[in-house]
């Protein structure tokens, strides 16, 4: 199973938007850019709202079927490890094996040392096409990188093994995350990751490495811009490099994780994939069900009362929701409004807090970073807001096909 170059990861937590996530890729597609979706859903949210990763290969067939999609699209079982990826065996056809918690612990010695020796033949200058300078390769680098990856790297392999001896080799994608972690990897350190992969066995199709910078969910990116397009340039350089000197997969290319809404950056990724032939996997996890809630709004009536009151429990609730994404959310409590000013926001106030347009006068994005991560409040309300999604088909159809279309994928690739 080989990934084509352009891939998009998609979100739909609770499984209704899956024909207005792929009318956007259509779309694109009739511009003459085939951009290949990519359904993701973590176990995380699967626990949170109740569901089983059956129902996200259902929605993806139905979707496909109804809209006559005939090109390959993907189900991806989303930050898996060894003790969560077995439910996910029979959905799935992608997996995002997430090794970040391995990053830093300690691997045998004896593993180091065999892992040091096999990369002798390349020690010494190392000039790879497009770096601004050349990396030197020596076995003390190659022990510092591997005491710090080497045990992520063989969790990889152990969590492939796994995944192929129940599907069958090559019946898979494999993706390898090591995005959420504190300190980007550099270059030289991309390069050991790579080689500590293709010595585990694990033909890595994508790789999702940490970038300089703050990837908040549901919001732009901050940080430099030039450094950003630095690493990830030079990241594709390092990809290119190492495919012909590992054997890795020729297909193999880089993922952009927390990739919803970083606006500033996809002139940058557009502009270095394109001059350098690469392919992208860009994910862009929960801006869906933002876009739900701006369509519930949108309607007035019920769905606005549903909009108003999922505020009010998210502020009650505040340090339970964002405690576990601190490390990709900053949400200033004094510039969210309180629940009876929300109370009194008409449609268009509502909205304009939450739709992501940076230049709006109304956008708050402390607002939407904590609607980005209260989607669980909306599973505990049941069929009240499962039945206004029903309901409220119109707004919320063209909100999440808009926002996909207009917002990223021309951006991104048209």
């Amino acid at each position: 199973m080989n990934l084509p170059a352009l891939t998009f990861g998609i979100g739909d937590r609770f499984g209704h938007e899956a024909e207005a996530q792929l009318a956007a890729l259509q779309a694109i597609a009739a511009t003459g850019t085939l951009v290949h979706p990519v359904w993701n859903k973590s176990n995380r949210e699967h626990t949170l709202i109740g569901s089983e990763p059956g129902q996200v290969r259902a929605c993806a067939d139905a979707a496909t079927t109804a809209l006559g999609w005939t090109h390959p699209y993907y189900v991806d079982a989303d930050h898996i490890g060894l003790a969560t990826v077995d439910r996910f065996l029979d959905a799935s056809d992608f997996f995002t094996l997430d090794v970040a918690a391995q990053i830093g612990r300690p691997a045998p010695e004896d593993d180091i040392r065999a892992f040091t020796a096999s990369l002798r033949p390349h020690y010494g200058r190392v000039d790879i096409p497009g770096l601004a300078e050349p990396l030197v390769l020596e076995a003390e680098g190659a022990a510092r990188a591997a005491a710090k990856f080497l045990a992520a790297a063989q969790e990889a392999g152990r969590i492939h093994r796994h995944i192929a001896a129940r599907k069958g080799p090559g019946n898979f994608v494999a993706e390898v995350s090591m995005d959420e972690t504190d300190e980007p990897q550099t270059p030289a350190e991309l390069l050991y990751i790579l080689a500590m992969l293709a010595r585990e066995g694990v033909p890595a199709q994508t790789i999702a490495p940490k970038f300089f910078g703050r990837f908040n969910k549901g919001v732009d990116y901050v940080g430099d811009l030039e450094r950003f397009a630095r690493e990830f340039e030079d990241d594709l350089c390092v990809i290119a490099w190492a495919v012909r000197e590992f054997g890795l997969p020729p297909n193999l290319k880089l993922s952009v994780h927390s990739g919803s809404d970083k606006f500033s950056l996809y002139p940058v990724i557009r502009r270095l994939i394109r001059k350098h032939n690469a392919g992208l996997h860009l994910k862009t996890a929960g801006t869906t069900w933002l876009e739900e809630v701006i369509g519930l709004a949108e309607a007035g009536g019920e769905g606005l009362a549903i909009a108003r009151d999922l505020y009010a429990q998210a502020l009650d609730h505040f340090d339970e929701l964002t405690a576990p994404y601190a490390t990709v959310i900053d949400v200033r409590q004094e510039r969210l409004p309180s629940a009876e000013e929300v109370a009194a926001w008409d449609s268009a106030a509502f909205t304009s807090a939450l739709r992501h347009e940076p230049g709006h006068p109304g956008f708050n994005p402390d607002f939407r970073q904590l609607f980005h991560v209260s989607f669980k409040l909306a599973a505990k309300m049941g069929p009240r807001f499962t039945e206004a999604l029903k309901s409220c088909r119109g707004p919320i159809a063209r909100n999440v096909t808009h926002n996909l279309l207009e917002r990223h994928l021309r951006p991104l690739f048209a």
